[in-house]
């Protein structure tokens, strides 16, 4: 293990690695790229199979975000469904395949784009007041919850035979609960304005800022083999810049704008300020290296301080929705499944150890906050199992770099998708323990 340990590097290369690093950051999770010249054919095929999949399970009562993900895996170029009559395609913007879409340059860039409207969205149904009274909480249940979680599957994955990197890179990206995935499931439910769902959206926030330190601090050990304090400790600074910026100077400027674009009684201008407002706050949180759905989240509290937050709402709402089904279907094209064999064990080791930690360490930090027992118990559940966008990015990170083995992408996905499959039913279970709990 001596090994392993990680020496803290001179303040000249600290500050020049420090720089790379959240330029190369930025540049990885800006969503501005360029489409291709078959995103209108992709796009039709990627709308017209989500209907018809989400339609089918609409009629079986399960939630559409499955529906999204199994679509995505019907058309994507690592599906096996159509190895037997469509020849495989290679170029540069492809990944090499069989399936239907194959390019998917430009489907990536309007699945930011729906993880910006769903975040800005979700940000509207929850003002400051709201967000201010889960703050110390969320905090602390949050990151007790990550670091516990990271830890001790960091000692499965080792366990399991994965060297240091790798171990280190699939404990991090399992420690981040998907934002994207648990919002929709508790939209989809019907359950986004509970309070414990509130509870659970604070904590999402928090895991967001702290991955966006882990993800500074991992690029900092490929390319520096070192830990960065200066690195961290920026990053953290950027963060707490924003959201108190928000909170003070934001607030007393874009409500009163957008009332006053209200007042024009004008729904197209309300519609494009709203959107100017979501994308140039996601704009600001990308240039200074946070993730954009941060950005977006906090442009949407700041709408939900306007007298005209509800008009606004439903204005983006359908936007955000096309958006939205376009990112689930892209995440679910992407995913090898053809590699489940090879990775099934790992997967579900690492699954259950990960679920168990996420389940019992924010149960125990909402506890200790002397949070309500039902209330404690909804979020923890909520929680617990879905991984997703911030988990692929991290595991990206590794393999680019070349710090982490190849095989952890298709795992990550694999992973993805199947605590996606399994959230919703861990969720309805919850509330099955919580009903009988309460007859108790």
């Amino acid at each position: 293990m001596e090994n392993f340990f990680l020496q803290l590097q001179s303040n000249d290369t600290v500050q020049s690695s420090l720089s790379e690093n959240i330029t190369n950051f930025v540049d990885r999770i800006n969503p501005l790229q360029l489409p291709h010249e078959t995103f209108v054919t992709d796009l039709a095929i990627i709308m017209i199979l989500a209907a018809v999949v989400t339609l089918a399970f609409f009629k079986i009562r399960q939630p559409l975000i499955i529906g999204y993900l199994f679509a995505g895996m019907l058309i994507g170029p690592l599906s096996p469904l159509w190895t037997s009559f469509l020849p495989e395609k290679v170029g540069p913007n492809t990944i090499s395949g069989v399936g239907i879409l194959s390019d998917l340059s430009a489907l990536n860039l309007f699945a930011d784009i729906g993880v910006i409207l769903l975040l800005f969205v979700i940000g509207i149904e929850f003002p400051f007041a709201k967000i201010r009274s889960i703050g110390r909480v969320a905090m602390g249940a949050g990151t007790l919850g990550l670091f516990a979680t990271l830890g001790v599957v960091f000692l499965a994955a080792s366990a399991l035979g994965l060297n240091f990197m790798d171990s280190l890179f699939i404990s991090a990206a399992l420690s981040i609960s998907s934002t994207a995935i648990i919002i929709k499931i508790l939209q989809d439910a019907g359950k986004i304005k509970k309070e414990s769902s509130i509870l659970v959206l604070g904590v999402l926030i928090v895991e967001d800022v702290i991955a966006v330190i882990l993800i500074a601090s991992l690029e900092s050990i490929g390319l520096v083999g070192a830990v960065s304090i200066e690195n961290v400790v920026l990053v953290a600074a950027v963060a707490c810049g924003l959201i108190i910026g928000t909170f003070t100077i934001g607030r007393r400027l874009i409500p009163p704008l957008i009332d006053k674009v209200a007042a024009a009684e004008n729904r197209e201008i309300l519609l494009l300020s709203v959107l100017g407002v979501c994308f140039g706050y996601a704009l600001l949180a990308n240039v200074v290296g946070l993730s954009v759905a941060i950005g977006a989240f906090l442009a949407g509290v700041l709408i939900a301080e306007s007298k005209s937050a509800e008009v606004s709402k439903i204005l983006s709402s359908p936007i955000k929705d096309m958006f939205v089904a376009i990112f689930f279907v892209s995440v679910g094209a992407l995913m090898d499944i053809t590699q489940l064999e090879n990775y099934i064990f790992i997967a579900f080791a690492l699954i259950a150890v990960a679920t168990a930690m996420k389940l019992g360490t924010n149960l125990f930090g909402n506890m200790l906050f002397k949070q309500p027992r039902n209330k404690s118990l909804r979020s923890a559940f909520a929680l617990s199992a879905p991984r997703g966008e911030f988990s692929i990015v991290i595991v990206k990170v590794g393999v680019d770099m070349g710090m982490v083995s190849a095989f952890l992408f298709p795992l990550i996905g694999l992973i993805s998708i199947i605590t996606a499959f399994m959230s919703p039913f861990i969720i309805r279970a919850g509330d099955r323990i919580i009903l009988k709990l309460s007859k108790s």
